[in-house]
């Protein structure tokens, strides 16, 4: 049975739902749409041969397979996630692939003894911006950190300045309704999107020099247009519309027609090109 995670249970909960399977069965389609902000945070964090990483929100591996074969052999990436399911399939892919310096740990991040100042990097590709108390969080991860270590994550920015998740949403809004509020500052992908604040955060949280950059980087996804539209209502906003109105087979439909003829707009001789506005939050402690 996993552990309790008191500070972030609901978090740990929701990713290991059917919310967090998601990811699982559309691994590959994930993992391709996000290739190039992947590609982005792991060119600022410049992870090093022999370096120890954090990697932090794991998910399903993508972004641990790619820092392990960064470091080399003598060096190591722990992968840390909230979520058993998605940490058992992070490590079953690391296993295919024969790694041997990648480790898989089970943990809240905001709570978790870490081995104190045994990281070069903390890194995080969309994996940070979920805990209730983000100051014990980067507090937290900076005690795993050695003096002179680094932090590098990248976050979304606003929902409207971010098509992929801004298309789907105001198509589930008009079929169904508004959603009940959210405060803006709650755990959730955009949680992060105020470069003040968060600079802020870990200022409190005693990193050094933080500095957010706002960067476009194109999603890419594989398959049509027809494809996509069913990916972008099932992973996101969209998606928690629709399970708060309990949508029908038939607003789904009605959704993802709507969502297919937007991103038409998006297509290029390569394949659908969707912008994204993102930040780059990077630190030294």
């Amino acid at each position: 049975m996993p552990p309790a995670f008191k500070a972030n249970q609901d978090q740990s909960d929701y990713w290991s739902s059917a919310s967090g399977q998601k990811w699982i069965t559309h691994e590959d389609r994930l993992d391709h749409l996000l290739s190039g902000v992947l590609d982005t945070v792991i060119e600022r964090a410049a992870p090093a041969q022999d370096e120890h990483v954090l990697d932090i929100g794991c998910g399903t591996g993508a972004s641990a397979l790619r820092l392990s074969a960064l470091v080399g052999s003598r060096g190591h990436v722990t992968a840390a996630d909230i979520a058993a399911p998605l940490l058992d399939r992070a490590r079953d892919r690391a296993t295919a692939a024969g790694l041997t310096n990648t480790s898989f740990l089970l943990a809240d991040a905001q709570t978790h003894a870490f081995s104190p100042n045994a990281a070069d990097l903390v890194f995080s590709r969309f994996g940070v911006m979920f805990f209730n108390d983000p100051i014990a969080a980067m507090t937290n991860l900076r005690r795993a950190v050695r003096p002179g270590g680094r932090l590098a994550f990248i976050c979304w920015n606003s929902l409207p300045e971010n098509p992929w998740f801004h298309i789907p949403w105001k198509a589930a809004v008009a079929c169904l309704g508004r959603p009940s509020d959210m405060d803006p500052h709650a755990p959730g992908p955009m949680a992060f999107r105020d470069i003040d604040r968060v600079t802020g955060i870990l200022r409190s949280a005693g990193w050094h020099t933080p500095q957010g950059e706002k960067i476009e980087v194109p999603l890419t996804p594989a398959g049509t247009p027809d494809d996509a539209a069913a990916l972008m209502i099932r992973v996101g906003p969209a998606a928690r519309i629709m399970n708060e109105f309990s949508a029908t087979d038939e607003d789904a439909r009605a959704i993802e027609t709507v969502c297919k003829e937007a991103l038409q707009a998006y297509q290029s001789q390569d394949g659908l090109r969707i912008p994204s506005n993102l930040i780059l939050y990077t630190a030294r402690n």
